[in-house]
């Protein structure tokens, strides 16, 4: 299968190293600062037992080649129409789009510019960063990507791509409804970085204080009843999950939103958030606190534009 994954950072390094290890056909689109790392350095993975070491196949923008068979499109939001212009010609009529973004609203996007035809539904479950010298270090022990067609039905290019997956050690279970699936794991994260955000500390220093595993639980309702009042219901194991996880003492996790927030970055929270408690509006669903969570980031986001730390 020829591969594109589009990025080479925690996500989407993290899953082309596996896939090409596996012998896919895997090129990484990335930019001409990471290019000239990865060509000097390689593209490393560590940890949770494993280490991975390639001298990965690099396009940049403008030379992308095509069509792929397979685009995995690992981008943050904010840099989700770039990257839609420079896949555009890796895209041909038998190439299927896995994205793997948080939230739900980049569909509409994708369908919009590549087709209704060349777009499946993504969720990847994975927990991975980049250190100083951009090697990807793996933290936890999932490595699952979910995929399936918009519309449910069942198709062999999905058959096709989970057997891919599984052959490169990526768990890829079927799923009946990729779009519900979608929407849980937007109820995981949306609570998480509601929770850490408006806190500023992780999972293990908010609920050390009284309140804290209070204000995880609220926050658990409130995201849940979004999805449930949009026709997504999280089940019961799901709920539990996520509940166990934002109220685990001492637990270190934060969510790359929380991070690039306290390093004074620019965040994901539109996509994350505020399109989140949009929807909660037009639903009937009132969401106070994570209202407050996404003006806050929305504040951090305008100091940002206005050239202020």
């Amino acid at each position: 299968m020829r591969i594109l994954t589009v990025g080479a950072g925690a996500v989407g390094g993290f899953f082309g190293a596996r896939l090409a290890t596996a012998g896919q056909d895997v090129s990484f689109l990335v930019r001409p600062g990471r290019a000239k790392a990865l060509e000097a350095r390689g593209l490393r993975v560590a940890g949770q037992g494993e280490e991975l070491h390639l001298a990965p196949k690099l396009v940049t923008a403008g030379a992308v080649g095509g069509p792929y068979d397979l685009v995995l499109l690992s981008v943050k939001a904010t840099a989700l129409h770039t990257a839609l212009a420079d896949i555009e010609p890796a895209v041909g009529p038998d190439t299927a789009v896995v994205p793997l973004l948080n939230g739900v609203a980049h569909l509409q996007v994708l369908v919009a510019r590549l087709g209704a035809t060349a777009v499946l539904g993504g969720v990847a479950k994975v927990v991975t960063t980049l250190n100083d010298d951009g090697d990807i270090l793996r933290m936890a022990p999932p490595a699952v990507i979910l995929t399936g067609e918009l519309d449910a039905r069942p198709s062999a290019r999905v058959d096709a791509i989970r057997d891919a997956l599984a052959e490169a050690g990526i768990d890829s279970p079927a799923t009946e409804d990729i779009v519900a699936a979608m929407w849980h794991k937007w109820v995981f994260i949306s609570t998480l970085v509601a929770l850490t955000c408006l806190m500023r500390g992780t999972v293990g220093e908010v609920n050390a204080v009284p309140g804290g595993a209070d204000l995880a639980a609220a926050l658990v309702s409130e995201t849940a009843a979004v999805a449930e009042a949009a026709g997504h219901p999280v089940t019961g194991a799901e709920l539990a999950f996520t509940m166990s996880t934002v109220t685990s003492p001492g637990s270190p996790l934060t969510p790359s939103l929380y991070r690039d927030l306290v390093a004074g970055a620019p965040t994901e929270a539109d996509h994350v958030l505020t399109d989140l408690t949009l929807r909660a509006r037009a639903l009937g669903v009132a969401t106070p606190l994570l209202d407050l969570a996404a003006l806050q980031l929305r504040v951090h986001e305008h100091r940002l534009a206005a050239g202020r730390p």
